[in-house]
């Protein structure tokens, strides 16, 4: 009996894991020169249940968060978010101009080709939370798919703000 009741529970929870799993698109992230110490990491994400991307990580990096970019008048603006939704069955982009997550602090140049580490943690309906790794591509500034921001790269695109106080 105790067997049952332990492989019914595991069933459960694997099966509860399988369905959160959020499936992650063409991760990519802009490469960078030496002396740049900010870039953004871009990729599609659809997840199977309503769900919020809360936080991400990553090890070349010192400090990184979800970003939003959007008009405010006449003046594009970056701004932290707390969590970005991630509504049931829905792809949500995150790209240049919009929302991105933004890599600060880098801790060394990331030169076209090398892969970067990525963790996402998201957080479900329920307030359980699980992480995701990621493999991002850097790639070069030029290159297809990686696009231009606004004023010509990450550092210098209008002004920006983070609800953190931590201004770039």
């Amino acid at each position: 009996m105790k067997k049952l009741v332990v492989a019914s529970l595991l069933a459960l929870t694997s099966t509860a894991w399988a369905q959160t799993a959020v499936k992650v698109e063409d991760a990519w992230v802009r490469g960078t020169v030496a002396t740049q110490k900010a870039t953004g990491a871009f990729m599609k994400l659809t997840s199977p249940e309503s769900v919020r991307l809360v936080e991400a990580s990553s090890p070349v990096a010192g400090l990184v968060e979800v970003h939003e970019m959007k008009m405010e008048g006449d003046v594009m603006r970056m701004r932290a978010m707390a969590a970005l939704p991630l509504p049931s069955g829905q792809p949500v982009m995150l790209k240049p101009g919009g929302y991105h997550i933004m890599l600060m602090d880098l801790k060394a140049a990331l030169p076209a080709g090398q892969a970067v580490p990525l963790t996402l943690v998201f957080e479900a309906a329920d307030g359980k939370r699980f992480s995701q790794e990621v493999r991002a591509e850097a790639r070069a500034m030029g290159a297809p798919g990686a696009g231009q921001m606004p004023g010509g790269g990450h550092g210098g695109h209008g002004e920006h703000g983070s609800q953190g106080g931590h201004k770039h």
